[in-house]
C-alpha cells in the first residue's frame, strides 16, 4: 500500500462544528495531507480563526458562517464553498453537544426522590422537554441537513464521501445523558441508512464514535475545574478505558483521513470506535 492512498490532493473538505476543538483538529488533519477546507461554524468568529490557523500551518482554507439547524444557511455555504473551491468532495459533520436541563442529575431514580421534602434532583421525569428537543435536533437533524446540503453537491458529481460523529453512547447508553444517547444513537442508525441510499450516486457515508475527548464542553465534569484532578464520573471513565487515558484531538486523525481518503473506498455504512477501548471493556 503505497502513501498515495491518503492523498487528499485537490479535493475540498467542509466541516460542521469546525470552530470547536475537535472539528478544527479534523480541519487541520485534512489540510496536512493536501485538502483545501471550508471550516463551519455557528460561531464566525470560531470559523475564521480555526480556517487562519490551517493558512498558517501552509493549507488552504476559508471560514463560513453556518446555522447546521437552518437549511436555507447551509445551501448558501454550500455554494459558498463550490464557488471557492470548484467543488465539494467531503462532509464531516463534527456540529453538536448537550444541555444541562436535557441530562439527569442522578444516574438512576430511586423513591426517595418522589418523598415529600426530597432535596433537589433531576430525574428523567424532570427533564425540560424543550432543551431534550434542542438536544435531539442539534445531534441528529444538525446532521441530516448537512447531509442534504452538501450531499445534493455530490451526487451532481457522482463522488463524495460523508462522515458523520457519532459517540460511544449511541451503542452503551451512559447514565444521565438521556437525549444526547438517543441522538447519537440516530445519527449511527443514519449513516448505515445514508450508506446504503447514497451508494448509487457514489457517495459513501460512514461515522467516526468518539470515546472520550476533553472538550471545553466536558472538561468540567471529567475533571476539577480548580484542580484539574479527576472528578468521579473521570475517574470511572479511565477506569473502563483499557488505554488508561482520555483522547486527544489529534487521534482523530487517522481513521478520519482513512475514510476520506482512497485507502477506504470500498468502505461504507461503518461506525469506527476511537475510543481506547472503551466499547471492548466489561468491566470485569
Amino acid at each position: 500500500m503505497t502513501d498515495d492512498l491518503f492523498d487528499l490532493k485537490g479535493k475540498t473538505a467542509a466541516i460542521t462544528g469546525g470552530g470547536g476543538a475537535l472539528g478544527g483538529a479534523m480541519a487541520m488533519a485534512l489540510a496536512e495531507r493536501g485538502g483545501a477546507v471550508a471550516v463551519l461554524d455557528i460561531r464566525e468568529s470560531a470559523a475564521v480563526e480555526a480556517a487562519g490557523r490551517v493558512v498558517a500551518a501552509g493549507g488552504r482554507a476559508i471560514g463560513v458562517a453556518c446555522n447546521v439547524l437552518d437549511e436555507g444557511s447551509l445551501v448558501a455555504a454550500a455554494g459558498r464553498v463550490v464557488g471557492e473551491f470548484g467543488g465539494v468532495d467531503i462532509l464531516i459533520n463534527a456540529a453538536g453537544g448537550n444541555a444541562p436541563a436535557a441530562t439527569t442529575s442522578k444516574e438512576t431514580a430511586g423513591p426517595q426522590d418522589f418523598l415529600a421534602g426530597a432535596g433537589p434532583s433531576r430525574t428523567f421525569f424532570d427533564l425540560e422537554i424543550e432543551a431534550f428537543r434542542r438536544v435531539l435536533d442539534l445531534n441528529l437533524l444538525g446532521t441530516v441537513l448537512p447531509c442534504r446540503a452538501f450531499g445534493r453537491e455530490m451526487a451532481k458529481r457522482g463522488r463524495g464521501t460523508i462522515v458523520n460523529i457519532s459517540s460511544m453512547t449511541a451503542s452503551r447508553p451512559l447514565t444521565k445523558v438521556v437525549a444526547y444517547s438517543a441522538a447519537k444513537a440516530g445519527v449511527s442508525n443514519l449513516t448505515r441508512w445514508l450508506s446504503t441510499h447514497l451508494s448509487p450516486l457514489g457517495i459513501r457515508v460512514n461515522a467516526i464514535a468518539p470515546g472520550f475527548f476533553l472538550t471545553e464542553q466536558n472538561r468540567f465534569l471529567l475533571t476539577d475545574e480548580k484542580t484539574g484532578a479527576l472528578t468521579a464520573r473521570g475517574q470511572a471513565v479511565i477506569a473502563h478505558t483499557p488505554m488508561g487515558r482520555f483522547g486527544a484531538p489529534r487521534d482523530l486523525a487517522g481513521v478520519l483521513v482513512w475514510l476520506v481518503s482512497d485507502a477506504s473506498s470500498f468502505v461504507t455504512g461503518a461506525v469506527i470506535p476511537v475510543d481506547g477501548g472503551f466499547s471492548a471493556y466489561s468491566g470485569v
